[in-house]
């Protein structure tokens, strides 16, 4: 199993048909930096354009349609010290007649001390001060080359992955992909230093990374939509507008899950959601909205005799 160091020289804002950056094989792990949400990078330079510029696309050898792509994110910081947000609500969690009153919108600057893990307003306000909080480093978008053989920007999201927004793809966590292309053609960025649900200010506070994952094929498995799990929770994930088919994909996603790797039939796995699910908000502010339905891995091995 390597280890290859990676330092990106063009990035995409889709993901999609672009010629891979990086070939490398399942096992191996990838340690690289990836800039923010506007091009910028580590230097501070701009260095690249569009919205969401993506490090890769990396060729996983063994990945060929059908079996799935699991990454494990080993390692996710920030690599300088100042990120930004948007300064004010977006307009799909506000009432009209309260966005109206809300000021323009503006750019808030962060300072970052990773060594500390905080961030803390650049700017102290009259009500918040210095708004001091601890620092959850994770990734906003990333994703394989999705099924329809064309590229996706990376404003929005599919069964591929894309720009989901879910604060838990952090650290420790594992994402898995269905594989639709061969090699896969793996794309990550967008780093956030905090974020909350649903990214409804439009933004997370957007900064470069330093990242190391490692990739492993699983041959033969096949899946629809892109879950993950951490320590404590297994979650599938559903991207897509309205809001209300983002549950259904998420939803039905688990219950394959169940179904498949926990020999739960349909009336089961429905009386342990019932009771036991939890949602989370990724993403409502881009074009497809991602809903995630999670259970707690605790649950499923104390009450299911086949786990």
């Amino acid at each position: 199993m390597g280890v290859h160091h990676f330092e990106p020289q063009k990035y995409h804002s889709t993901i999609g048909q672009h010629e891979a950056v990086l070939g490398i094989r399942s096992g191996d792990s990838v340690v690289t930096s990836t800039v923010n949400a506007r091009g910028i990078g580590k230097n501070l330079h701009r260095a690249a354009l569009g919205v969401n510029p993506m490090t890769g696309p990396l060729y996983i050898e063994e990945a060929e349609p059908g079996d799935t792509l699991a990454v494990c994110f080993d390692h996710l910081m920030p690599n300088r010290n100042m990120g930004w947000t948007y300064s004010v609500l977006s307009h799909q969690v506000i009432d009209p007649e309260t966005f109206v009153e809300l000021p323009p919108r503006d750019l808030v600057i962060w300072d970052l001390d990773s060594s500390k893990r905080t961030v803390r307003l650049a700017k102290p306000t009259a009500g918040l001060g210095e708004f001091k909080q601890e620092m959850v480093p994770f990734l906003g978008c990333f994703g394989v080359a999705p099924a329809i053989k064309v590229s996706i920007s990376t404003a929005s999201s599919g069964e591929y992955g894309g720009n989901m927004e879910y604060r838990k793809f952090d650290q420790g966590t594992t994402a898995y992909f269905p594989v639709s292309e061969s090699g896969a053609l793996l794309f990550i960025g967008d780093g956030h230093a905090l974020q909350g649900d649903g990214e409804i200010a439009g933004t997370g506070i957007e900064t470069s990374f330093d990242v190391q994952f490692t990739v492993t094929v699983i041959k033969g498995k096949s899946i629809k939509w892109p879950p993950g799990e951490d320590k404590d929770y297994i979650f599938t994930i559903g991207n897509m507008k309205p809001l209300e088919d983002a549950i259904k994909h998420a939803t039905s996603e688990m219950v394959r899950w169940l179904n498949e790797d926990y020999g739960l039939d349909n009336m089961e796995a429905s009386t342990l959601l019932g009771q036991c699910v939890e949602y989370d908000l990724g993403n409502i502010y881009n074009p497809a909205y991602t809903i995630v339905c999670k259970i707690r891995k605790s649950v499923i091995t104390e009450n299911s005799k086949k786990a």
